[in-house]
């Protein structure tokens, strides 16, 4: 059976529970859409994905192929195993809040990837503590050797994917990044949806449902 294409859309969120060993495909559907990431433990969400962390455990910046990003508890959570984007997905900045929307002059409230993420574990039954750093899909960052960051332009194209593999039974999280100011969606900040599939058997044990 053809996995079910979920549409993660446009300026929102969307969560689902993976079992172990099952692997995630994220889609940039029309090639300029960043979707930041999140991954939780799924019989514990205080335990999650920590780019400080991964970074520790790869010491990169970016995570390539083969590399598997490790939880709050130097457990791995999530391994890339494909990747077609051509893109250094981003593991320096923080997801967008209102707060940051406020720095960048816009009155009154503005979609973003923190109340995204609260939002998509809501619809599963799921609270978490805190906002923990994510995983920016498709996001270009470039760095120089003097250690300055840029908000840099979609290098993706259309349809491009990347594929991880569940290390632990987990809850995964996607929010299409609302920013419509900065470059990272396009020059002409146009965001869109993406979309993503869930691909092998759910163990018996463990969590089902999207």
């Amino acid at each position: 059976m053809k996995p079910e294409l979920v549409t993660i859309p446009a300026r929102r969120g969307k969560a689902a529970h993976v079992s172990a060993g099952q692997r995630v495909r994220v889609v940039n559907t029309h090639g300029t859409q960043v979707v930041d990431a999140w991954a939780f433990n799924a019989r514990d969400v205080t335990e999650w994905m920590s780019m400080e962390a991964s970074r520790a455990w790869f010491m990169k910046l970016a995570a390539a192929v083969g590399d598997t990003f490790v939880t709050n508890r130097r457990r791995p959570i999530l391994t890339l195993v494909e990747d077609t984007s051509g893109c250094a997905h981003d593991t320096l900045m923080a997801p967008c809040d209102p707060h940051r929307y406020g720095l960048l002059g816009v009155e009154g409230y503005h979609d973003n990837c923190r109340d995204n993420l609260h939002a998509a574990l809501a619809a599963l039954g799921v609270t978490i503590p805190a906002t923990p750093p994510s995983l920016n899909l498709f996001m270009n960052i470039p760095w120089t050797a003097e250690g300055r960051l840029a908000w840099g332009e979609p290098v993706s194209t259309p349809g491009s994917s990347v594929v991880f593999r569940a290390e632990m039974d987990l809850v995964i999280a996607f929010s299409a990044c609302p920013q419509d100011i900065l470059p990272i969606n396009g020059r002409l900040g146009r965001t869109t949806d993406a979309h993503y599939t869930i691909e092998g058997p759910a163990s018996r044990s463990g969590p089902k449902g999207s």
